[in-house]
This record gives structure tokens, sequence and C-alpha cells, in this order.
């Protein structure tokens, strides 16, 4: 079963370090940003949603443990308000690749609604990129349903 333990300063600083190439790259993938300018716009991002880092008030960054209490995560949320409504909205998740397929990110969402309810808050929201198939999957199962869809079609150039 896995666990929502606060992130230390130290995970931090590494999670920071990697969360910027990997929100880069998503963006990337996704098509939104050309690969020259995503390392400084996601840096830009984190530097504006985080500037205090883990102080940051109502942002609440966590490492997942496992049963043997082995980091295997993290996981981040933010408290917001939407429709009336305080809520946790998700930020990014994250389990290691050596741990992966192996039920942490469901258990650490099961974790996470606990989590929330001790918060007082009334539900989690988040965004899931359209490429990431493998996440919608897992959402769905755990119950999340899509709120809004945004679609594009790519269009060849004609020259």
């Amino acid at each position: 079963m896995a666990t929502l333990v606060p992130m230390t300063d130290s995970e931090y600083a590494a999670y920071a370090a990697q969360a910027v190439a990997n929100y880069a790259a998503e963006k990337v993938a996704s098509g939104q940003w050309t690969e020259e300018e995503s390392l400084a716009l996601s840096k830009k991002s984190l530097d504006e949603l985080l500037p205090l880092g883990l102080r940051t008030p109502d942002h609440h960054l966590f490492t997942i443990v496992d049963d043997r209490s082995a980091a295997v995560g993290m996981l981040w949320i933010a408290e917001q308000v939407r429709g009336g409504q305080r809520i946790a909205y998700v930020y990014d998740v994250g389990i290691e690749p050596g741990h992966r397929r192996r039920g942490h990110a469901a258990g650490a969402f099961i974790a996470l609604e606990r989590k929330v309810r001790e918060l007082g808050l009334s539900g989690i929201a988040l965004h899931v990129f359209g490429h990431n198939v493998a996440a919608q999957t897992l959402y769905a199962k755990l119950g999340y349903a899509p709120t809004n869809i945004s679609m594009f079609k790519p269009l060849p150039r004609t020259e």
C-alpha cells in the first residue's frame, strides 16, 4: 500500500530539477512548445507555481513510499477553488521507472483521497496529456471522468 509522506528539502531539490526537464518534454511531445523554448518555459512555470518551493502556501508535495518505506515516486497537489468548492488539483505525479506497473500510482491516489478529506477539500481534479493513454486508463479506473477535452489537427504545409 502506498503512503504519502511530506517531501523533504533535498527531495524537493532533486524533484525540481527533474520536473523541469520532464514537463518541457511533455509540452514538446504535445506540440505546445518548441524544443528550443521548452526548458526556459518549463522553469518559468515551476518558479511561478512554487515561488517558495515546499513552503508555497496551499501546495503540498509528497514522496510516495511503498510498504517497505522505500521512496517510489512523488505527488504534488494544490488547494484551489473550483465551482465554489475547495478542491485539490494534481499538478504532478510520477513513479520511478523501476517501480512502475506495481500499483504504486493507484495506491498513491487512494492515499490522496484520504489526505484530501483530511484537508477538508471536496474533490480532486487533474490534467492529463492526450498522448498519455496509460495515465488516462488509470484515472478512469479510479473514477475520474473528463471535464473538458482540447483537440488539435495539424495541417501539412502546402508549399
